[in-house]
């Protein structure tokens, strides 16, 4: 059998100097992200064509030692740290992460998996969150008040959760309310005019937002159940920041396109007219994730001409054209269980971020499991955290020092975790089986 490896990295370097036939949205992906870091922009990979907020987070100088550094001595001191810290400290890894940085983590999984992953080690004195800065502000509010949680690069942030700011919520909500009137006022059916509900791709300073006013958090397993929750207390909803979610969520649940307007920020009313509003049922928020965003429809069909038979499995971050011409959408845990519970041989085409279908791929080797977008081209922000930052980081808290660590302030940690434990305390209306899919 052979054995493939996972390693974008390796993968970019193999196309950089010419040695595979490959093609990369970007070769300065090859290069390590520290060369980025004092440049505005989220680096090279999917996001870099996305505008960054001013005043978004920049990383510090990464020491020489660590920039110089071969892979396996960067190995080396992070199994040594490691070592050395033992239970004081947990590694948590996403899914998109680089292969080189999964293989140190305690635990893999998705931003809220890992967030509840850390919730269950209350011994541990730090978090190291190899992620995005959402994630560890998420980890940050389910975590215990005498834990830091590390992000090993400041400047890993997300262009999705950027779409949508803290200001920018505020000011629709206040638009939304010259239309509805007050918007916590209930109707006789006793359901008030929006409920918001965001994506956990959120900043935390909108997870407080929703909490303040009667709203909760989703993720892409659970959106479902949570725009149930919600049409139970609203006649709509406001969805942000992720467009694609929330139209394909709604969509699937028989709610029509027609009555699903966007909301653009830096127009009135979104863009919409007063009486578009009043019919709406769900209003999208303009935005969007651009590793999703890259794959089509006709990525779909060269897939299917290639390989008869092929298993189509997208994430619900793509457009709703996609999500329709595929054979499954769901989350990246309902990916990687899909394929786990597949009978041998399979062949599957995987329209999510390409560390995770290559993983996938070294991982099932019985079955033939490709990206569907034939460019490699990962998470721009994902792809900022190197394993040079992760053994700063854990050499830093092996010396006493806490590096890079992520808060988030009292007053928008109370009311963000009680949009948290909505999300946590909803259940599906029918048979969990269907909860990991969008329809």
């Amino acid at each position: 059998m052979t054995v493939i490896d996972p390693s974008v990295d390796h993968a970019l370097r193999l196309i950089v100097t010419g040695s595979s036939t490959e093609e990369t949205c970007a070769t300065d992906l090859a290069a390590g992200p520290w060369n980025f870091d004092t440049v505005p922009g989220y680096g090279p990979g999917s996001s870099m064509g996305d505008v960054i907020p001013t005043g978004s987070p920049r990383q510090g100088e990464l020491p020489a030692v660590y920039r110089e550094a071969s892979e396996e001595e960067l190995h080396d001191r992070i199994r040594a740290a490691k070592e050395t810290l033992g239970d004081r400290a947990v590694i948590l890894g996403h899914f998109y992460q680089r292969e080189e940085v999964v293989q140190h983590a305690d635990y893999v999984g998705d931003s809220f998996q890992l967030a509840g992953f850390a919730r269950q080690h209350p011994e541990a004195e730090a978090i190291v969150f190899c992620g995005v800065h959402f994630m560890a502000e998420t980890a940050d509010l389910l975590s215990g008040a005498d834990q830091a949680v590390i992000l090993p690069n400041l400047a890993a942030g997300c262009s999705m959760a950027d779409m949508a700011s803290i200001d920018q919520v505020e000011e629709c909500w206040e638009q939304l309310a010259e239309v509805f009137g007050p918007l916590d006022q209930p109707d006789g059916d006793g359901l008030v005019p929006v409920i918001p509900v965001t994506y956990m791709n959120s900043s935390a300073a909108i997870k407080g937002f929703v909490g303040r006013h009667g709203g909760i958090v989703c993720t892409s397993s659970n959106a479902r159940t949570v725009l149930e929750w919600a049409f139970a207390r609203g006649r709509r909803v406001l969805f942000f920041p992720d467009q694609h979610l929330g139209r394909n969520t709604a969509k699937a649940m028989g709610v029509p396109l027609t009555q699903m307007p966007m909301w653009n920020p830096r127009a009135s009313l979104g863009g919409s007219t007063a009486d578009e509003l009043e019919q709406s049922r769900v209003i999208l928020w303009h935005g969007f994730c651009s590793v999703h965003r890259r794959f089509t429809v006709a990525q779909i069909d060269q897939a299917r001409a290639a390989h008869p038979g092929v298993r189509v499995i997208v994430h619900p971050e793509c457009p709703m054209e996609v999500v329709d011409a595929a054979d499954e959408a769901g989350s990246t845990d309902y990916i990687r269980k899909a394929i786990d519970a597949a009978p041998t041989p399979a062949t599957f085409a995987i329209g999510t971020e390409i560390n995770l279908v290559r993983r996938l791929a070294a991982q099932y080797p019985q079955h033939e499991i490709f990206c569907l977008d034939p460019v490699v081209c990962p998470c721009s922000t994902m792809y900022r955290i190197h394993p040079g930052y992760l053994a700063w980081v854990l050499e830093e808290l092996v010396a006493g020092r806490t590096p890079n660590r992520i808060t988030v302030s009292a007053d928008v940690a109370d009311p963000a975790r009680v949009a948290l434990e909505r999300m946590l305390a909803a259940r599906p209306a029918s048979s969990p089986a269907g909860a990991g899919t969008v329809g």
